[in-house]
């Protein structure tokens, strides 16, 4: 089977400040990455990819019987480049002719299917070579890439991300509008807001 679409779920980070690995906290009855993990499954013809760093093993575990193809950044300490990289990579030695590319992370309790469709659907009535989800005036994530940026990607260093890349080229972003994008899980205090503890 032929891939035109690949996701890539960043999963690598640690969770000092949490005290337990983030990607492994549940809400809704699943773990935050095995959330992020089924909604990406669910997109029919798309080739996906986790990238663990820390806490591998653990991550690994948590979604082993989900078939996903996992790998490891063993560099991931450097920042989110580093992740970027090695996930787009893999992407492309499975699928060299891959048209785009979703960058994910595990930490967005409300990433859906729906979401990664419209992404796509934005990206082909556009025309634009990026699709960015959005909220409040603010670009956020997931975040599609076509090819022509693909190479940029590679070359982000440390903690730069899609951000980075959006910034450079809004005459070439489109917007897919997802609220709920705003809430993402860095601290306890938001994890206990999202689970009313």
């Amino acid at each position: 089977m032929t891939f035109q679409t690949g996701i890539i779920i960043l999963a690598a980070g640690g969770s000092s400040r949490m005290g337990q690995p983030k990607q492994l906290m549940h809400f809704g009855g699943k773990s935050l990455v095995r959330r992020v993990t089924d909604a990406a499954l669910a997109v029919e013809q798309h080739l996906v990819i986790v990238v663990t760093g820390a806490d591998a093993g653990a991550v690994e575990q948590e979604l082993a019987e989900t078939g996903v193809q996992l790998v490891t950044n063993p560099g991931w300490q450097s920042g989110m480049a580093s992740s970027i990289r090695v996930g787009l990579l893999s992407l492309l030695d499975a699928e060299p002719e891959l048209a785009a590319c979703i960058l994910a992370v595990c930490d967005q309790p409300f990433i859906s299917a729906a979401v990664f469709e419209g992404l796509k659907s934005t990206q082909r009535s556009s025309g634009k070579g990026i699709a960015a989800s959005g909220y409040d005036n603010t670009y956020g994530t997931p975040v599609l890439f076509t090819r022509a940026y693909f190479k940029q990607l590679l070359q982000l260093e440390g903690q730069e991300g899609a951000k980075k890349l959006i910034r450079q080229h809004e005459d070439d972003t489109a917007i897919y509008p997802f609220e709920e994008g705003r809430i993402d899980i860095d601290t306890m205090a938001e994890y206990n807001k999202l689970t009313g503890n």
